[in-house]
């Protein structure tokens, strides 16, 4: 079902404009973790969906002035709370890479699910940020075998030097302790 709808079915959809389609026979392969808060280090508020959907007031906040005119998105962004909130269909490409490289292939928007999780590199995500990370990861590698555990990657590892994101503050090996306790839970989706 995700495979052909793209749209998980307990997110809530806030469509963004910022994606495009993924270039022919370029398989979906790739889970890329992220992080984001708007103003930085602020959690809770519309800045982050705003943002995404390119209606973000930038006379709100000083910091939001050295953001206009940036276009992003991302497919999935997950709240502290664990609240999964989705901007662009799966099977669309999204706009969260950049210029990032994955094992020798460039452009890893073509071919990975961008996820953000509500957070900064320095503040400790949540018990059930990783709980929904999990729960998403098995998801979507139930609808793309070709993702497994290890092609799920940080963005500071396809974009070296460029970006440092989703930080130290994310525990990888208690991320992965819960994506092996998920597996397989989202077969049947």
């Amino acid at each position: 079902m995700l495979r052909e709808t793209g749209r998980i079915s307990f997110a809530r959809w806030r469509p963004s404009p910022n994606f495009g389609p993924r270039p022919d026979g370029v398989p979906i392969s790739l889970l890329v973790v992220h992080n984001i808060s708007l103003p930085p280090g602020q959690f809770g508020g519309p800045e982050i969906e705003d943002f995404f959907c390119n209606r973000l007031d930038h006379s709100a906040h000083p910091y939001f002035q050295t953001i206009e005119g940036v276009q992003v998105s991302a497919h999935l962004l997950i709240r502290r709370d664990g609240a999964l909130v989705q901007f662009v269909s799966l099977l669309e490409r999204a706009w969260h890479a950049g210029r990032s490289c994955f094992e020798g292939q460039d452009e890893c928007n073509d071919f990975s699910i961008g996820i953000e999780l509500e957070g900064t590199d320095d503040i400790p995500y949540t018990p059930e940020q990783y709980r929904r990370l999990a729960e998403v990861a098995d998801l979507i590698m139930a609808a793309w075998p070709a993702i497994t555990a290890d092609r799920i990657t940080g963005h500071c590892d396809i974009a070296p030097g460029r970006k440092t994101d989703p930080g130290p503050a994310f525990d990888w090996q208690y991320f992965r302790a819960g994506l092996h306790a998920a597996r397989g839970s989202g077969r049947n989706a």
